[in-house]
């Protein structure tokens, strides 16, 4: 099933992104997009063997967009989408949603945050899938398997979903900011009062402009997390142009190198440095007794090295063939001087 989890993950992120764009957690918004794009329809065309192992893969995707670190909407999708998908499974007994101890305490403070912010319907799913007993508590948020020799694909979070740092903005507001002001102005008068002036001007122990500084800070990094989006997208566009750059220029190196490779002479070794080197002086056709101006070196045939390796007279050469020639005779007479062995008959009784 994993040739399929690139097209389910990208149907899932599709709905989350129309569901995102309504700026609503209504659970009737969200059937409404659910039936639009006929999701239900996602179990149909798998065969009866594939029918388990298809809704555990298809649960398995949805239920990371119900965990942080995305954004409290797109959580909520999460919850409505495996919700959906749980009772439009065609598998029985049903395939459960996976949910490891670890998170548990994700998803009370998610429950928290919805009854405090009035959303019933959400808390209202959650219980539902719980009433069911939807949820299987496990150990792992995915099955423990030997490992096997094949990459494995790692899941990139959409960053459009994931929720933004909003932490500074939150901690450093306005009244924060005028009640920080205050005190300032107060430390300021008690320590002109208890010190003389020349004593209170060597005791800086703060900074005057403290509330603007702070405040400029903020500005500044709200600011850069507004334009951030807007630099990544000029970085992206301009990946190819930078990728063809980097190719070329690695392609001119590897030019020049095979060059001073195959292009200089070999330096001499130091201890042949002294001797004189031989030139060979091409020879003229005239001179070359060979046609093809090379020179030929004509070496002896295997007789002629064999004649002169092997001195034998005609007398020694005479006496062994004689001998030869007598063993072989003797051997032959012997085997014809031989009588044949009689064989038995068996005879019956």
């Amino acid at each position: 099933m994993d040739f399929c989890r690139r097209h389910v993950k990208s149907d899932c992120e599709e709905l989350l992104s129309r569901f995102r764009r309504t700026q609503s957690v209504r659970f009737e918004i969200f059937s409404g997009i659910w039936r639009d794009m006929k999701f239900a329809s996602i179990f149909y065309g798998t065969m009866f063997h594939e029918k388990r192992p298809f809704a555990r893969l298809v649960l398995d995707i949805a239920s990371c967009y119900f965990l942080p670190p995305f954004s409290f909407q797109i959580r909520v999708g999460g919850l409505y989408l495996l919700h959906s998908l749980y009772h439009s499974q065609d598998t029985v007994p049903p395939e459960q949603i996976r949910l490891a101890l670890k998170d548990w305490e994700e998803v009370k403070k998610f429950e928290r945050d919805a009854v405090n912010a009035q959303h019933f319907d959400v808390v209202f799913i959650l219980h539902q899938l719980m009433s069911c007993k939807a949820i299987h508590f496990t150990a792992m948020p995915t099955l423990i398997m030997f490992p096997k020799k094949r990459k494995v694909e790692r899941s990139v979070l959409c960053e459009d979903f994931v929720e933004r740092v909003a932490r500074p903005q939150e901690l450093i507001n306005i009244d924060l900011l005028e009640e920080l002001s205050n005190v300032h102005e107060l430390y300021e008068k008690m320590k002109s009062s208890v010190t003389s002036q020349a004593e209170s001007s060597s005791m800086n122990l703060t900074h005057k402009d403290l509330t603007s500084r702070l405040r400029g800070a903020v500005i500044d990094f709200h600011n850069w997390q507004q334009t951030k989006n807007g630099v990544d997208e000029e970085e992206v566009s301009g990946e190819g142009t930078s990728s063809q750059l980097e190719s070329s220029k690695r392609a001119e190196l590897l030019a020049s190198i095979k060059s001073k490779a195959f292009g200089e002479a070999a330096e001499m070794c130091k201890s042949r440095r002294h001797r004189q080197v031989e030139v060979d002086h091409p020879v003229s056709e005239e001179e070359s007794p060979h046609p093809s101006g090379r020179s030929r070196i004509s070496k002896p045939s295997l007789r002629a090295r064999t004649a002169e390796n092997i001195h034998i007279s005609g007398e020694v050469w005479k006496e062994a063939l004689s001998r030869t020639t007598t063993s072989s005779l003797s051997t032959l007479e012997s085997t014809a001087e031989e009588k044949p062995k009689k064989i038995k008959r068996f005879k019956w009784r």
